[in-house]
């Protein structure tokens, strides 16, 4: 036989295929993770456009502020400048690596921070296609693993995973996900609903590196499959390691931050 990794799978037993493969989906998630450990915290600009079915358009412009977390998940805090109508409005998370993450908003048209419950999560982020989950950290215990395949995408040599959210109440059954060999980049992730169809894709382009080591998107485009409707995000302006701390993320001032 001239493959011998064929002569291998053919004697494995499946069981042992499969820890096998999820140890390797869980190392690739591990190091895609350490490679981007230590920014300490950051923040940029973000243009928002939303596109419903009729291809008609709307912006939003917005301000974001990330702070890393040693022993958690990241904070992060989104504030909306552009429209009017959606001026002040103001998102707090905390990520959790374990358990369901804090999130507020604070709507100041009804000048009230309400707390999205954590059976909410799968809903939609301020009318995008975004969900109020993917806005947190992608934390490596938030899913399970297993490597399905390697392929090529968009000229880059990828590994394929396939992950499964450990929360109950997440709107995925589970999602497909390309990350380059290279430098463990995420390019694409398949969103499949609870009916285990797919619901949305998600690319991300325009990749620049920050202080030498940090990887970011600047383009990220979320395409909704069951509605039409879609949302990319425009990021500029990145700045790194700039002193924020967690009085920048403090909820009981969410009101007054600006």
């Amino acid at each position: 036989m001239k493959n011998p990794w064929l002569l291998i799978l053919l004697i494995l037993p499946f069981s042992v295929l499969a820890q096998t493969a999820e140890r390797r989906g869980l190392e690739i998630a591990v190091e895609a993770d350490r490679r981007d450990t230590g920014f300490h915290d950051s923040s940029a600009s973000l243009k928002m456009v939303l596109r419903n079915k009729q291809g008609q358009e709307s912006t939003r412009y917005i301000r974001v502020r990330t702070l890393e977390q040693e022993d958690d998940g990241d904070k992060s805090l989104t504030l909306f400048d552009e429209p009017a109508d959606v001026k002040g409005t103001n998102f707090l998370s905390f990520t959790h690596k374990s358990g369901p993450d804090d999130q507020w908003l604070y709507l100041p048209a009804l000048k009230r921070v309400k707390r999205i419950s954590s059976r909410n999560k799968s809903g939609p982020f301020m009318g995008s296609e975004f969900a109020y989950e993917d806005l947190s950290s992608q934390e490596v215990e938030k899913f399970t693993y297993k490597y399905l395949r390697d392929e090529a995408y968009e000229g880059m040599d990828c590994f394929v995973l396939e992950r499964r959210p450990v929360d109950k109440y997440s709107g995925y059954t589970r999602e497909i996900v390309w990350i380059d060999k290279q430098e463990y980049r995420p390019h694409k992730v398949e969103f499949y609903d609870r009916k285990n169809a797919l619901l949305k894709t998600l690319t991300y382009r325009d990749y620049h590196q920050h202080l030498d080591q940090y990887w970011r998107a600047h383009d990220m485009f979320m395409e909704n499959h069951q509605t039409g409707k879609s949302t990319r995000l425009i990021w500029s302006d990145y700045q790194f390691k700039s002193g924020l701390t967690d009085r920048d993320f403090d909820r009981n001032s969410l009101k007054r931050i600006k």
